[in-house]
């Protein structure tokens, strides 16, 4: 008669400390973006590791503290999504407002209102709205200014026709909780149209570039 051996017990590998805080903001981070800020519980996060909310509290005591971190993580993420580094600055330009008009955009877009909101009655998430908003400035400028220097760009004041920009942008993310989709073209395109006009552009430029990467 064979012997019998017993399989070994599954051993539970136990994540580093750094690890497990990453995989916390990650989830955290994609509940700011599915679902909003407010949705942001222990619970919820802990539900979606499948853990007890208890290791939620280990790593953030306050829950506010998790809603803050999971919207600079989920901001960070997407600037780099839709401000590309390198490239031609037309092309990268045209890479952000060609994910506005397509709704690639709406997550984020979704997000940010909601952070606006919150942010009145949290100086906490205001202070990091700030921190990210002035990023987000810093990477549009870095795109115009390499334009400018290109000559792809008239040359102009980099940071009013960066303002003038993301206010456009601003502007049509207002509509996104709208359930009645706006299907005129000066909705889908004014912020490629307003981006020619702060720039000094031909009309349609920005239009014939988006179109150009699709």
């Amino acid at each position: 008669m064979g012997r019998v051996t017993s399989s070994p017990a599954a051993v539970r590998t136990r994540k580093r400390p750094e690890e497990r805080r990453e995989e916390i903001l990650s989830h955290a981070a994609a509940i700011a973006l599915d679902e909003g800020l407010e949705r942001i519980t222990l619970r919820a996060v802990a539900e979606r590791l499948g853990v007890r909310p208890g290791l939620i509290t280990h790593y953030f005591p306050a829950a506010e503290d998790l809603v803050i971190e999971a919207f600079v993580r989920a901001a960070v993420v997407e600037r780099e999504h839709f401000f590309p580094v390198s490239g031609h600055p037309l092309g990268r330009l045209a890479h952000f407002i060609g994910h506005i008009e397509s709704g690639a955009s709406l997550p984020l877009a979704r997000m940010w209102l909601n952070a606006r909101h919150l942010s009145r009655f949290s100086p906490a998430l205001d202070e990091a709205l700030q921190e990210q908003d002035a990023l987000d400035r810093e990477r549009l400028i870095g795109i115009i200014e390499d334009g400018i220097a290109t000559g792809d760009f008239p040359m102009t004041d980099a940071e009013t026709a960066c303002i003038r920009i993301l206010i456009a942008v601003d502007g049509v993310g207002s509509y996104v909780n709208s359930a009645v989709e706006n299907p005129h073209p000066a909705h889908t395109h004014a912020v490629a149209d307003i981006t020619d006009w702060a720039l000094g552009l031909p009309a349609g430029t920005l239009r014939t570039a988006i179109a150009a990467q699709s």
